[in-house]
């Protein structure tokens, strides 16, 4: 089933011209930044001319080498209403295959990020592994997932729960899209901000 939600539509500078501008802001080259970020210049480089769109992970690790803040590449609701309404939902505005719907609010020291994904079959997030805790659901669909060495299969009502320090990755390679609910630590929209110089 489609996820049933409107995207909000900001009229903001597609992701890779964001991207170049502030690398050529700060004076960076592709494979200085590709370095600080640790992605590699190919991969940047078509980010850029919007060939391929980057995922969470990636914006976070490009955030921090950019030394902006996530909500630099997408608009995060930035409203206090700590009550979400099913009717009025709000969507991170990325421009992504994956249709990330927001569940947390801006709360002062956000510690944690909870969040919705509609994913798309033949979507596979690349490999991450960072400080924290992450915390899956599958709401409707089947998701393979790899921990580790611990690759599985979620189905519906299936969770995960695990250290995201261990490398990680999912994929849909169903036919249908996914809904999953996501809850991680640390808040990635807080992180950037609180590592600012």
């Amino acid at each position: 089933m489609p996820f049933l939600g409107k995207r909000v539509t900001s009229g903001m500078m597609p992701i890779g011209g964001r991207i170049k501008s502030r690398r050529q802001e700060l004076g960076l080259t592709l494979q200085a930044l590709a370095e600080a970020s640790g992605l590699s210049a190919p991969f940047l480089s078509q980010a850029e001319r919007n060939q391929t769109v980057p995922s969470l992970v990636s914006l976070t690790a490009l955030a921090r080498a950019l030394r902006v803040e996530v909500s630099y590449f997408m608009e995060v609701p930035k409203d206090d209403d700590i009550v979400h309404r099913s009717n009025d939902p709000e969507l991170i505005d990325i421009d992504s295959p994956v249709t990330y719907h927001q569940l947390s609010s801006s709360l002062p020291g956000q510690m944690m990020d909870a969040i919705l994904m509609t994913i798309p079959p033949g979507h596979r997030f690349p490999v991450d592994a960072r400080e924290g805790e992450d915390f899956l659901f599958v709401v409707e669909g089947e998701l393979m997932s790899q921990v580790g060495d611990l690759r599985t299969k979620l189905q519906t009502g299936d969770s995960m729960h695990f250290r995201s320090q261990s490398p990680h990755t999912a994929w849909n390679e169903s036919a249908e899209p996914v809904r999953l609910l996501y809850v991680g630590t640390p808040s990635i929209f807080r992180e950037i901000s609180d590592k600012k110089d």
